[in-house]
């Protein structure tokens, strides 16, 4: 039969064992075993000391050690070189402190021992108990380690849990914060979570997407050219845990909002045993790739019509005058070559903008800045452009004299020229008025025309890079280059353009630009 104190043994480390299955508070479970050590070496005080990642060793749990004494140890803790980082060292650099405090404090009436906790191969903590007089014997080490096993795997057991809540932390926020939708499915394709990005994305409520099959879901508007999720699973998808899926199409939704153009990705998590777990669906919103692809698409059409027009008639003209079964008067030839001169520099003028364009996506405008009379350009430019057209009248409104300012003169008249142009290709006729004043420390120009105006829902594209209206494309030539290019040279010389809504007839573009002192 077994000593009444190894039965007690025995009955602790029962207890201690269901614990570590069922409490979840370790300081409550590190004091139950401390408890239990210093009753079975019957001894008057203990503690266990823990390496924490951030703060280093500290007393996590303590029993009979009065307050001072415990603040005196840390304080040994903090101070000691031999415990500034992880080491095989560490455990006895503790013991010395224990022991050296043990003798100091009670003058050799306590004895110690400590023993490591030790885990996965390295070391968490310390337990050490004190006792009056009598010295630990081997036995006592023996048994103090029993515990300490137990002490070490509930240290191990909370990390484990602390690191999967951690983890669990982790995933939470990567889900939230995504800028794509997400959905989390269960191997019957029914939702098991989705984030807040893709309840946005539906217009719908978390709640109301809790455990909804998928095809109620995820509903086309149009059957998507790829194969479907549903299609996929039932042709036996997935093989392997690398078979991705993607389908790409419009998400019809609930509450009349328009369909959505998404790419869905479909990535299979499959369990070590072959068995599937999840589906990890990734949504994400192509609205602004079609739109990308769509303007590609009247860009490339756009310009080469632009490009072939030009062409085409200075070829015509060149052909017609090359003709040697004809002759021509001086008044014919003088007109072809006016018009093969126009459609070159026309031809000229869009490859340029081109150029812009492309030099203004690889590193943006670099500016040639002098001294510059804006009221000398405006004057200009008026001039210029009233020799072609007969059908506006064009006006300059400057009510104050301009201060001279720092800018680049031939980008300017780029400017000019591209805000006019447009009010005699959009205004059928009247009144295009150039004006300029100061205000504070900007000069503040604007063009505007008595034509149609622009149409609201084109006011967020205009400056765009190669955007033209509906309307536009029907009626004019151009690239739609020009607002983007204009407002580039603005925005490099420091100033601002926009469109003004205020205004009540006609189409009105301004811009501003800082007066710079010449230093």
């Amino acid at each position: 039969m077994l000593p009444d104190f190894r039965v007690r043994q025995r009955d602790y480390l029962l207890e201690i064992s269901r614990a570590l299955t069922q409490e979840l508070d370790l300081d409550k479970l590190l004091e139950r075993i401390l408890n239990i050590s210093i009753e079975m070496l019957a001894g008057q005080a203990g503690l266990i000391a823990l390496r924490s990642e951030t703060q280093g060793w500290q007393i996590r749990v303590s029993t009979g050690l009065p307050p001072a004494f415990q603040e005196y140890l840390e304080q040994q803790f903090t101070q000691s070189t031999d415990l500034q980082s992880p080491s095989e060292n560490e455990v006895l650099a503790i013991n010395r402190i224990l022991s050296a405090f043990t003798q100091a404090v009670t003058l050799g009436r306590l004895s110690s021992v400590g023993l490591p906790l030790n885990t996965a191969g390295r070391n968490v903590g310390v337990i050490f108990v004190f006792r009056q007089f009598a010295a630990f014997s081997p036995n006592d080490r023996i048994l103090l380690s029993s515990f300490a096993d137990q002490a070490a795997i509930a240290v191990h057991n909370a990390q484990l849990y602390r690191q999967m809540d951690n983890d669990r932390r982790r995933v939470n926020a990567l889900l939230d914060s995504a800028a794509d939708g997400i959905l989390i499915l269960l191997p019957d394709l029914r939702v098991e979570r989705c984030n807040p990005a893709f309840c946005h994305m539906i217009g719908e409520k978390l709640e109301a997407l809790q455990n909804r099959p998928h095809d109620e879901v995820i509903t086309w508007a149009k059957k998507p050219q790829q194969m479907t999720l549903e299609q996929a699973v039932a042709g036996g998808w997935p093989l392997t845990s690398h078979a991705t899926l993607y389908v790409e199409g419009d998400l019809q939704r609930p509450y009349g909002y328009p369909a959505l153009p998404v790419g869905i990705t479909y990535a299979p998590l499959i369990s070590e045993e072959g068995n599937l777990l999840n589906i990890i669906t990734s949504v994400r919103d192509i609205t602004r790739f079609r739109q990308a692809e769509e303007m590609k698409s009247t860009f490339i059409s756009v310009v080469s019509h632009e490009l072939k027009t030009p062409v085409a008639l200075i070829k015509g003209y060149v052909g017609t005058l090359r003709r040697e079964d004809t002759q021509w008067d001086s008044a014919i030839v003088q007109e072809s070559l006016q018009v093969i001169e126009e459609e070159a520099d026309r031809l000229s003028g869009y490859i340029e903008n081109l150029l812009d364009a492309t030099r203004l996506q690889a590193s943006g405008f670099s500016v040639k800045r002098s001294d510059l009379q804006l009221a000398d350009l405006i004057e200009h430019v008026a001039a210029r452009f009233r020799t072609q057209t007969t059908k506006h009248t064009i006006e300059v409104d400057i009510p104050t004299p301009l201060p001279v300012i720092l800018a680049d003169e031939t980008r300017l008249n780029q400017v000019f020229s591209n805000l006019v142009s447009n009010s005699i290709k959009y205004a059928p006729g009247g009144k295009i008025t150039l004006s300029a004043e100061l205000r504070g420390d900007q000069i503040v120009c604007c063009v505007n025309d008595e034509g149609p105006g622009i149409d609201p829902n084109d006011l967020p594209f205009v400056f765009d890079r190669f955007y033209r209206s509906p309307d536009a494309i029907r009626q004019t030539k151009g690239a739609g280059l020009g607002l983007y290019l204009a407002k580039a040279i603005v925005e490099a010389h420091g100033g601002k353009m926009w469109v003004d809504t205020e205004n009540q007839k006609g189409a009105r573009v301004c811009f501003s630009l800082p007066v710079m002192k010449n230093e």
